[in-house]
């Protein structure tokens, strides 16, 4: 009887050296940075050939959809588990005496792998042989089954998390690269002289958006200036919008003698529709301005009309045509022509400026704006643009920013 009893005692001895060592074994191979499949390979050997566990699948989730990570065993209607639909209201080691789902019926066991009350994984057993007297290796080594497949787990759940953060870090770096890049379309400097006045100001919803302006000078008489915003908001917007810059810029470079601003804005529409395909339009006003006989000429292609004013009356710029990439040809185009007065102001704008909604959801609208220009028209052109800024973060109080926003404003002496 004493040796019986020391041979059990041996063999548990033995059982728990052996279970120790896998587990040391396994945290070695995590540590070590052991691919998934070789995690899975060690996982199973341990199961299937060391502890004798004969039947087994093990699902994860991926946080995209359930797939199979480990299948051993396992023959037809084993293979069609939905785990949505069988599993995800089983929170506890269970039992399978009789389901619904003939896939689950030949399988005994249900061991899900939880984090705060979500399942990560599920562990199907099928190992009990009711014919034999001999207790199943599943219910013996339960705990140390339930253990192993948990370290497991967490460590492919850490692989994933680690995968993610590296592509999300190489995301942000190329957004922020996207950003640096997109910078250079706005015109590095803007005049300030004895004959006009020039800033701007942009705020992007995101690190790169679909807002535009631009400032060109041809000679020292002419000058060309424009602000644009492309339907929809981030990359896509953005890499139109960076097409449509260089497309303006080739155009009024190779046209500038005797620019005609119809023609370069009918050939400006067809670049867009070659570029968008019909998917996106781009919103501009264009204008040219000749300071020696001070007549601004323009067209505003379905943007937000800008203001020009002298301080007490304002006048919206909205003749032109529909916006670009709307149509294949546009059906008409209006050039209108101004003579300026010194002094006279123009701000341009795009739409996330004037339809900032507050907390209530009202806009700020075109009228709030003209007020605010002509109650600080004796500040510099970037002083005005700070303070309209100014006005939309206290406008919109607690409420987000829902769009891109660009201002330039330009003063004629």
């Amino acid at each position: 009887m004493g040796e019986v009893k020391v041979n059990r005692l041996l063999e548990k001895l033995q059982l728990k050296e052996f279970k120790l060592s896998s587990l040391l074994e396994v945290t070695k191979a995590i540590n070590e940075n052991f691919k998934t499949d070789k995690l899975l390979n060690l996982y199973e050997y341990i199961l299937h050939e060391q502890l004798g566990i004969s039947k087994l699948v093990l699902y994860h989730y991926d946080n995209i959809e359930w797939t199979c990570l480990l299948r051993y065993g396992a023959k037809g209607k084993a293979k069609k588990v939905d785990v949505k639909k069988d599993l995800s209201h089983i929170s506890e080691i269970t039992v399978i005496e009789s389901s619904s789902s003939d896939s689950l019926n030949s399988f005994d066991l249900v061991v899900p792998i939880m984090h705060k009350e979500m399942p990560l994984a599920y562990l199907l057993i099928g190992d009990l042989n009711e014919d034999e007297l001999i207790i199943s290796p599943t219910i013996k080594h339960m705990p140390f089954v339930q253990t192993l497949t948990n370290i497991i787990i967490v460590a492919i759940e850490n692989k994933r998390f680690a995968n993610e953060s590296i592509i999300q870090e190489r995301a942000n770096r190329e957004m922020e690269l996207a950003a640096e890049m997109q910078k250079l379309l706005f015109p590095a400097k803007l005049p300030s002289n004895n004959r006009m006045e020039v800033a701007a100001h942009y705020e992007s919803l995101h690190l790169i958006g679909g807002d535009y302006y631009d400032f060109i000078q041809l000679n020292n008489e002419e000058y060309v200036l424009c602000i644009a915003d492309v339907s929809g908001k981030g990359v896509p917007a953005a890499l139109l919008m960076s097409n449509f810059q260089a497309n303006l810029r080739a155009n009024i470079k190779y046209n500038h003698a005797g620019l005609s601003i119809e023609n370069l804005i009918r050939e400006l529409n067809k670049n867009v529709n070659d570029s968008a395909n019909g998917e996106k339009f781009i919103t501009f006003f264009l204008a040219y301005y000749n300071c020696t006989n001070r007549v601004l000429k323009y067209i505003n292609a379905g943007h937000n009309h800008p203001i020009l004013t002298d301080g007490k009356t304002a006048k919206q710029l909205n003749k032109g045509c529909i916006g670009l990439g709307m149509f294949e040809e546009l059906p008409s185009v209006e050039v209108e022509e101004i003579v300026l007065k010194p002094n006279d102001t123009l701000v341009c704008f795009t739409d996330g400026l004037v339809e900032l909604e507050n907390e209530e959801g009202e806009q700020f609208e075109t009228e709030r704006l003209i007020n605010t220009i002509h109650d600080n028209f004796h500040l510099r052109m970037k002083d005005l643009n700070k303070l309209i800024f100014f006005q939309l973060e206290k406008y919109k109080g607690d409420a987000e920013y829902e769009d891109d926003t660009a201002a330039m404003s330009c003063r004629f002496f």
